[in-house]
């Protein structure tokens, strides 16, 4: 079977775990090289990137720190360096600061501030810095988040700020690169099954939560990973400047 993304070189931020590692994966099991970030989790990084190998590809681990703009144009000059070129671009590194309502006396300003820059301002940086050196007919997806549209639960105006804010952006992106046949595009999935969602949400998703579900359970991972997929290939060439939910009719 001829894999759709053979000769492709993909950068996934954030790629070390989570929804990232199993994007990273799907893309190698389509023929990409694929570098991946991180930021502290140096052992896992590495894990992923020996399963990447074993899957016959190319792939390499670049610690870097998404909310240190300074940091982009050095990440994406290492991946050049490395595989002579840039295809694929997913911004998925993000943090999640929530449970505190805006009135709360003891609301943590200080890292909700950082997750202002790690969710936002990091991921324009490495677009700015991708878009200096992205091939012709190249892609950029954003992981976004539901609840850049749609907020069911207190304790998440930042949050959700940040991903309504890269929604914007990726639709201003996908105007300035579309003469480059560069498609840009936003997934927004639900609740998955990441450390980040147990950290907001506890170890089970409240019944209250899992109510608003049209389809009452939460993604699985390799459900949101193929949309990726499906956007970084052939066949999503024609697909710019969309925002796609991936979250069980949560949003309806």
């Amino acid at each position: 079977m001829q894999k759709s993304l053979a000769g492709k070189v993909a950068l996934v931020t954030g790629g070390s775990r989570g929804l990232g590692a199993v994007i990273a994966e799907q893309f190698a099991d389509q023929g990409a090289d694929v570098a991946i970030t991180y930021v502290a989790s140096g052992a896992k990084a590495q894990a992923v990137v020996e399963k990447l190998q074993a899957k016959g590809v190319r792939a390499i681990a670049i610690q870097s720190d998404q909310a240190d703009m300074t940091a982009a144009k050095p990440l994406i000059n290492d991946v050049i360096s490395h595989f002579g070129k840039l295809d694929i671009l997913v911004n998925n590194a993000a943090i999640a600061v929530q449970g505190k309502t805006v009135d709360d006396p003891e609301l943590d300003t200080v890292n909700l501030d950082r997750q202002w820059q790690t969710n936002v301002m990091g991921p324009v940086a490495v677009t700015r810095a991708a878009a200096q050196v992205l091939s012709r007919e190249g892609r950029i997806i954003f992981i976004g988040s539901l609840l850049g549209g749609h907020v069911p639960f207190a304790g998440a105006a930042d949050y959700a700020g940040t991903k309504a804010a890269i929604v914007g952006y990726a639709k201003g992106v996908a105007r300035d690169l579309g003469g480059k046949n560069i498609t840009v595009n936003v997934i927004q999935p639900g609740v998955m099954p990441t450390d980040m969602s147990r950290e907001a949400l506890g170890e089970s998703v409240p019944d209250a939560l899992m109510d608003l579900h049209t389809i009452r359970r939460i993604a699985t991972l390799e459900e949101v990973a193929a949309m990726a997929s499906f956007l970084a290939g052939p066949q999503g060439g024609y697909i710019t400047g969309g925002v796609i939910d991936i979250a069980g009719g949560l949003s309806i």
